[in-house]
């Protein structure tokens, strides 16, 4: 059963899966600022810890940095301030997406709202089972030229401001999403028929997912679109399970 959660405010309520009785929906839950669904009987929380995000590395600042984009900048090194701080490093809460794989297929979830605005999508990643709806929702004052890379459902047209613009993962596989008139802006939405649950961390990299029922899991985490560190595989029972003092790190140790 799919849910969907947030540490961040915009919180959409999940799916309620087809063919489940309405005698097994206990209600709704809000606990340390995460509003999920669940039902109560069976639903456990599985909490971890992401370590080493800063590390990450945007592919869009990487472009950036070449001449040939004109991506110029104004910009210089201040040496009053740490060299660590200087440094581009992602907002965990928007750019990195903690899934929670189940053993079998899982049906779609609840639409989602991805926001557009600043020059940026929020989330940047999202992993979705294959049939959710995405509403990409403009934000900004002007309208914005969104398009799928190599995404046939999905050719470039205007979104004006304040509009949404529908869209409906097609099936498994890494989906890029862009923007014409801004190249700053990239989505990118993985399709993965087994996520049972998905949430984004706090930008301490804490993250709670709510597991509605009993079973073999695989935790992910996912960053432009792609795997990153390790999966940790875990056993939900009828317990909760704290896996903070084992962190998950985003990058390969070196």
């Amino acid at each position: 059963m799919p849910l969907f959660q947030s540490l961040d405010s915009g919180e959409r309520a999940p799916d309620i899966a087809s063919g489940v009785s309405r005698r097994r929906l206990a209600g709704w839950v809000a606990a340390s600022g995460v509003l999920t669904w669940a039902p109560f009987a069976q639903a456990a929380r599985i909490k971890g810890q992401l370590v080493r995000g800063e590390e990450l590395l945007n592919p869009v600042w990487e472009e950036g940095r070449d001449p040939a984009n004109h991506g110029f900048s104004f910009r210089e090194p201040v040496p009053t301030v740490q060299a660590r701080f200087r440094k581009l490093f992602p907002y965990l809460p928007r750019e990195v997406c903690v899934a929670l794989i189940a053993e079998g297929k899982q049906g779609p979830m609840r639409a989602m709202g991805i926001t557009v605005g600043g020059g940026r999508t929020a989330p940047v990643t999202l992993v979705v089972p294959p049939g959710t709806r995405l509403d990409f929702q403009n934000k900004d004052p002007f309208a914005h030229r969104l398009y799928g890379i190599n995404v046939p459902n999905f050719s470039l047209s205007d979104t004006a401001k304040g509009s949404v613009r529908q869209w409906s993962v097609p099936g498994p596989g890494v989906f890029e999403i862009r923007d014409e008139l801004a190249p700053s802006l990239r989505t990118w939405v993985v399709g993965e028929p087994n996520v049972a649950a998905v949430v984004f961390p706090s930008s301490k990299g804490e993250f709670a997912l709510t597991v509605a029922e009993p079973g073999n899991y695989t935790i992910q985490a996912y960053f432009c679109g792609k795997k990153i560190g390790e999966a940790r595989a875990v056993t939900v029972q009828a317990r909760d399970l704290d896996l903070s003092r084992a962190p998950i790190a985003l990058v390969p140790a070196k």
